[in-house]
């Protein structure tokens, strides 16, 4: 009985924080297909506000996506075979090196914004392309993936599938390809999820680094709230969540699928 009681208290604790976090969301996706916010659901439901917001900043969303795919795909290239050179080195060098690549993770993100303005200023054509967006964001993400793979490569004996996998004829590219990612999947996973909603919801450094042509989400979704009328930018956190939500989830049920069964 006692136990019950526990139980029941814990869960309505987490329903309540629940709510809590998810109503202010709700009540603000639901201004954006409300005729009039002030009025209430009284005044009927629209999409004109979502249409608006498309015909407004369909670029700047597209952009957004572009941005995150090339981040992702920029960590995936430098992070994971980055993670497995530290774990397999190791020793005071590898170290250091994990972390001046996390050191990131310790820095505000104007700071490092800030950075980039001060040294690459000068490259007018860099300086005013989403690449220097991409140059970001991929700075800021990369740790999240080098930690999430070494994390997984960490409770695997990588030396000795290396080592067999050289004994059996395979050289280094197929020996990483065949057996190291396919062994770092979770981590992989992981990584992908954090670097891809985290680049989709950057705002801070994207803020300092993004001009008048290279507005990314976050950074239209600020100014929508800043210049247009509150359904608008109601309409806008709607759009935010239709995209994210469906990403995280696909991501997070190819991060739970069991890999493929060994054949007997």
């Amino acid at each position: 009985m006692r136990d019950r009681v526990i139980f029941g208290g814990q869960l309505l604790f987490t329903a309540l924080v629940a709510a809590f976090l998810i109503v202010p969301a709700i009540l603000s996706m639901l201004a954006g297909i409300t005729a009039n916010y002030f009025r209430g659901i009284g005044s009927g439901l629209t999409l004109q506000w979502v249409v608006a917001v498309w015909d407004l900043y369909a670029e700047t969303i597209a952009r957004s996506l572009l941005i995150a795919i090339a981040t992702l795909a920029a960590t995936l290239v430098v992070g994971v075979p980055a993670a497995y050179a530290l774990n397999v080195r190791g020793g005071r060098f590898a170290r250091t090196v994990e972390e001046v690549i996390t050191l990131p993770l310790a820095i505000p993100g104007l700071a490092i914004a800030l950075a980039l303005l001060l040294t690459y200023n000068g490259f007018g054509d860099f300086r005013r392309s989403w690449l220097f967006i991409l140059t970001g964001h991929v700075v800021f993400t990369l740790p999240f993936m080098v930690r999430s793979v070494m994390a997984v490569l960490s409770g695997i004996d990588v030396k000795t599938l290396d080592e067999s996998a050289a004994s059996l004829g395979a050289g280094p590219w197929r020996r990483f390809r065949d057996v190291i990612v396919p062994n770092a999947r979770p981590g992989i996973l992981a990584g992908a999820l954090a670097v891809v909603t985290l680049s989709l919801g950057e705002f801070n450094l994207t803020w300092m680094l993004h001009t008048p042509l290279t507005k990314t989400l976050p950074v239209g979704l600020a100014d929508s709230y800043a210049s247009m009328r509150l359904e608008v930018a109601s309409a806008y956190t709607l759009v935010f969540f239709l995209m994210i939500i469906p990403l995280l989830v696909a991501m997070q049920l190819l991060a739970d699928r069991p890999g493929t069964p060994e054949r007997s």
